[in-house]
């Protein structure tokens, strides 16, 4: 194999932070849990379905804009 490192885009970065920030709201603001009620489920596996989702999009949040906050610190101090 060869010893390239995958790098993403700053663009590839940014796509992640919002999908994160997208599935934080939907869960925040229950949005996930009336789609759920929908198709028929309720109670405490609602809540647990909008709890992981909403962990799930926090971590993404943050681990995508450290990445990018890492990147463009990098860029500005020794230059692109």
């Amino acid at each position: 194999m060869n010893n390239v490192q995958p790098r993403c885009s700053i663009f590839e970065l940014f796509l992640g932070f919002l999908t994160g920030l997208v599935w934080l709201l939907l869960s925040v603001l229950g949005t996930l849990t009336g789609f759920l009620g929908l198709l028929g489920l309720g109670g405490i596996i609602v809540a647990a379905i909008s709890l992981i989702i909403g962990i799930i999009g926090f971590l993404a949040f943050l681990l995508f804009g450290l990445c990018i906050f890492k990147r463009v610190w990098r860029c500005c101090k020794s230059g692109c």
